[in-house]
């Protein structure tokens, strides 16, 4: 009975697994209102049963996929950051890192886009600080505590600082092919490296 129960966990986990794949693949394909559930059990090769056994439907799906791709975004940030020793560089490096990960296709349409019109910008939101926008916080809290940028409350200047990387992560996934994108990307770091340059505290 163990050796069933779990081989059947694993045929749980491996249909899952399937499904957030397919889902994903899908959905940064067509845009989530352009897939069906048909369109998903079938690529699963599942059925819709099997999918509503996991998910509650079409949105929950997606919640799943993004949730992947967003905790994937937050390690690239984090391992960016965290390959440096300087605090200062820890937030640039970080805030980098995320600008090249976000114009991924996948991440565009999944994490930027579709992301906040499916769920709502309140869930969308919730879901963000749990992962990229949460590094960014404890980075800009370190600095704040280590006298490199001027004491003020983090949660605002947090949001303030996403919402901007967030627009230029969309701008930047419209910038025609690699060799423009890598131009691109220069382009609009410049800017954004002097916005977080400005809330250096200079007497320190």
């Amino acid at each position: 009975m163990p050796k069933d129960t779990g081989a059947r966990a694993e045929q749980r986990a491996r249909t899952r697994k399937t499904l957030i794949r397919q889902g994903r693949r899908l959905f940064t394909e067509h845009g989530y209102g352009g897939v069906g559930l048909s369109e998903i059990v079938t690529a699963a090769a599942v059925t819709k049963g099997a999918l509503y056994h996991h998910f509650g439907g079409k949105a929950d799906l997606f919640r799943a996929v993004l949730e992947q791709v967003q905790q994937e975004v937050g390690e690239a940030v984090a391992g960016a950051a965290g390959a440096r020793t300087d605090p200062w560089e820890q937030l640039t490096a970080g805030c980098r890192a995320f600008l090249s990960a976000s114009t991924a296709p996948d991440v565009r349409r999944i994490m930027l886009v579709d992301g906040p019109a499916v769920l709502g910008w309140r869930e969308w939101r919730a879901l963000d600080e749990s992962s990229s926008a949460r590094h960014l916080g404890e980075a800009l809290t370190s600095l704040i505590e280590a006298g490199i940028l001027t004491p003020q409350p983090v949660a605002p200047l947090a949001h303030l600082l996403s919402g901007a990387m967030n627009e230029a992560a969309l701008w930047l996934a419209d910038s025609g092919d690699a060799q423009e994108g890598k131009q691109a990307l220069d382009d609009v770091w410049a800017p954004l490296s002097l916005m977080l340059e400005s809330l250096r505290d200079r007497d320190n």
